[in-house]
């Protein structure tokens, strides 16, 4: 997403900061479970509709970064320099998101989610998004005219990487185990002739 720049979109996006930054904290002091959207408009301060002009459902006010991380990873493949390696542009972007989700403050958030089964759920199918959304940028960059199965499987390694990573002992040495197995996976499997 990026950044707002005029007063209404400024306007927008600091409501949306306050409601998620409520629900989190409220989240975190009473349980998922026990908290409802009506529980988070009511602390924030805003109408429940505006809850949900911002949030399609109560489990996407915990991954407020949802659509950040989403955009950021297909950034990483469309707006790399054109001599940046595909593997290399995935694992800053991967690096990156570790580094948000592996700040201390995020450990509890990561136990709630790991806890409760709406959220844990919700994660996978946006997990899932995440890599059909890599795979066809990959596909474009490559003039492909259609995802083939080594895009998806790519795409799938590198935003599995980040959740693997995030709850490793070293995130950052992590991710460059895994971005190591990623890169012999691609010069494997590349679906175009040429060097990346």
């Amino acid at each position: 997403m990026t950044a707002p720049t005029g007063r209404r979109e400024r306007k927008k996006a600091a409501t949306r900061q306050k409601i998620a930054d409520t629900a989190r904290r409220l989240f975190l002091e009473r349980g998922y479970d026990a908290v409802g959207i009506r529980d988070v408009a009511a602390e924030a301060d805003v109408a429940v509709t505006t809850v949900f002009s911002h949030f399609a459902s109560k489990e996407a006010l915990v991954f407020a970064q949802d659509e950040n991380f989403e955009q950021g990873l297909t950034r990483a493949v469309t707006d790399r320099a054109p001599e940046e390696s595909l593997i290399i542009a995935l694992r800053r972007e991967v690096h990156a998101m570790v580094r948000h989700c592996a700040a201390a403050d995020a450990a509890p958030i990561w136990r709630m989610i790991n806890e409760t089964p709406a959220l844990r759920q919700y994660e996978e199918s946006m997990r899932l998004r995440h890599s059909e959304s890599v795979a066809a940028a990959i596909a474009a960059d490559l003039g492909l005219p259609e995802t083939t199965t080594p895009c998806r499987a790519i795409a799938r390694f590198v935003v599995d990487a980040h959740f693997l990573a995030r709850d490793a002992a070293e995130p950052e040495i992590a991710v460059n185990e895994i971005f190591l197995m990623i890169e012999a996976a691609w010069r494997a499997g590349r679906p175009d002739a040429g060097g990346y």
